[in-house]
């Protein structure tokens, strides 16, 4: 197989969580382009239109399905919707998510709950969701978990408890998948961006954009492309010897 064929998405279909807007519209435009059929997620209909009529105008084949992740009665819906426009899925992006910023000693319980709800649990129950409707039984799949470089390490100037223990369950959560479905020969690998602009980081950003440019070795924010190659990469059978793994995206910020 020539190396660029390894890279091809043609024939299979992604689903991609949060993928109206920012990261999740990236990543979606990325495998799209690489050919692969999107099916995109997220609460806001109109976003969603607006998210396909980008995607159209590139030439990719979209579909969109609402679908609030962090409501657990609507996840069995949203895989049938997918099943029965898309005929199946092959690649599940998890990347929808949220934060809370504040205090710890000051974080109602609602708003740990709500955090963890979605960025840890609603990746597990999708996941497995999607695992046995399409992956187990057919022997293959591939999971990309979007978490971030707060599952990594903790800085003093973002004060989000909740979202940075929910990221981590999600790193560890691609783990421990990768090691017990890889007998099914699906692969379950994870992204971890670094600070991007977007609507959910744009207040934090304006406080400390200056001080997060100054401690990343590339001296820059992540951009509206820079995590269109992880993304095919890990879609892709060019990376089909690798699983449980993750890859940073963030100018080498973890690292600083």
């Amino acid at each position: 197989m020539a190396v660029r064929e390894l890279f091809e998405l043609r024939g299979q279909v992604a689903l991609v969580t949060g993928g109206s807007r920012g990261l999740g519209l990236q990543i979606a435009s990325a495998l799209g382009e690489m050919g692969a059929k999107i099916a995109l997620c997220a609460r806001r209909p109109e976003e969603l239109a607006r998210a396909a009529t980008t995607l159209g105008s590139r030439g990719i084949d979209a579909c969109t399905v609402v679908c609030d992740l962090a409501k657990p009665e609507q996840v069995p819906a949203l895989v049938e919707a997918v099943m029965e426009r898309c005929g199946t899925v092959d690649v599940l992006v998890n990347n929808a998510g949220t934060t809370w910023g504040g205090p710890a000693e000051d974080l109602p319980l609602e708003a740990w709950d709500k955090v963890m709800r979605l960025n840890a649990g609603s990746v597990f129950q999708l996941s497995q969701a999607v695992a046995n409707r399409c992956f187990i039984p057919r022997r293959s799949g591939n999971i990309i978990n979007v978490a971030s470089v707060a599952a990594l390490r903790t800085q003093m100037h973002m004060k989000a408890a909740s979202y940075y223990a929910s990221k981590a369950a999600a790193l560890h959560l691609t783990r421990a998948l990768a090691g017990e479905w890889g007998p099914y020969g699906i692969r379950v690998n994870a992204i971890c961006p670094g600070f991007f602009p977007s609507k959910m980081s744009r207040g934090l950003l304006e406080k400390i954009e200056a001080s997060v440019i100054a401690q990343t070795p590339l001296g820059r924010l992540g951009n509206e492309t820079d995590l269109m190659g992880a993304a095919v990469y890990l879609a892709s059978a060019a990376s089909r010897h690798v699983t449980g793994q993750y890859i940073c995206v963030d100018g080498g910020a973890s690292i600083a």
